[in-house]
């Protein structure tokens, strides 16, 4: 599944997602967004089976920020799963 993260400076007000921007974000083959923030920033973590970052990274800011805005975009360097399963000898993940 592909992803990128959205960053925009945060505002007085929450974040909120809007019925046309869902629909674009669809259309650009996004099945997936959190929203995460803090005092000062608003990170949308967006990701689709049929989402393409590097032809569409673009569409999704302009759909999701306001014109003008200050947007950083962050592309995942790796993915994994953790689980606790048991170590073997030698220090190695069975």
């Amino acid at each position: 599944m592909a992803m990128v993260v959205v960053l925009l400076p945060a505002s007085e007000a929450d974040p909120a997602l809007q019925p046309a921007t869902v629909s674009e974000l669809a259309r650009l083959g996004v099945t997936n967004v959190a929203v995460l923030r803090d005092e000062r920033t608003v990170g949308l973590v967006v990701e689709g089976w049929a989402f393409d970052p590097t032809r569409s990274t673009e569409a999704v800011v302009a759909a999701v920020a306001s014109s003008g805005s200050r947007a950083r975009t962050l592309h995942p360097l790796f993915q994994m799963a953790v689980s606790t399963a048991p170590i073997a000898s030698g220090g190695e993940v069975s």
